[in-house]
């Protein structure tokens, strides 16, 4: 029974963590494109410029967050597939991190009317054009921001349970090892004797 529920939990968490990782791949592909959009319009790379007025600091930053949900996906998917304490714990760590970081950002945003100040201007303009598309589409980019949130926290949850439960082990206790071994020793007889008078080398010799 404990065996079967910690493969239903590993599952789980594997699952939600390939939400985890296609938002990640999502945010790297959307960075290439940004990439190639600043190098048609430039006509070189943005990691080359040395002018920090001109660094594009949203595609850093962007390419920077979907290297790092790519990372930790495929680190869950490890904690999930050997159930290890401390890989477990290491992953609820960065899962903790990321959701603080995201709840200290959206604070910002809503609590504070000149959150667009404490950013430094982007000179690809791809910061300006998100926060259009933002503002045009709040509603949809609020459900899809409380469901990757969501999706975060449960994978939080879930590795918490299988961290509880423990890792795969051969015999869940020794009662089921006792169990288990118990029809073999009863199937063993013992080998039957004979009773009755010892034949002896004489008789032997006189029949």
């Amino acid at each position: 029974m404990v065996s079967v529920m910690r493969s239903c939990i590993q599952s789980t968490l594997k699952l939600v963590n390939c939400v985890i990782g296609m938002v990640g791949i999502a945010m790297v592909l959307y960075s290439i494109w940004l990439i190639r959009v600043w190098e048609r319009e430039v006509g070189d790379f943005p990691f080359f410029d040395d002018d920090d007025d001109f660094t594009p600091w949203f595609i850093y930053t962007f390419i920077g967050l979907g290297v790092t949900l790519t990372v930790i996906t495929c680190f869950g998917h490890i904690a999930a597939d050997t159930a290890n304490g401390c890989c477990l714990y290491l992953y609820m760590l960065f899962i903790l991190l990321l959701l603080m970081l995201e709840a200290g950002v959206t604070a910002d945003v809503f609590l504070n009317r000149d959150w667009e100040e404490d950013f430094p201007k982007d000179p690809s303009g791809s910061f300006d054009q998100f926060k259009g598309f933002v503002r045009s589409n709040f509603e949809l980019c609020k459900w899809i921001g409380l469901s990757i949130v969501s999706v975060q926290g449960l994978s939080f949850l879930v590795a918490m349970i299988l961290k509880a439960i423990g890792p795969h082990r051969s015999y869940d206790s020794d009662d089921d090892y006792a169990t288990d071994r118990a029809p073999l020793l009863r199937d063993v007889h013992p080998p039957p004797y004979v009773v009755g008078n010892p034949v002896t080398g004489s008789r032997m010799h006189g029949v």
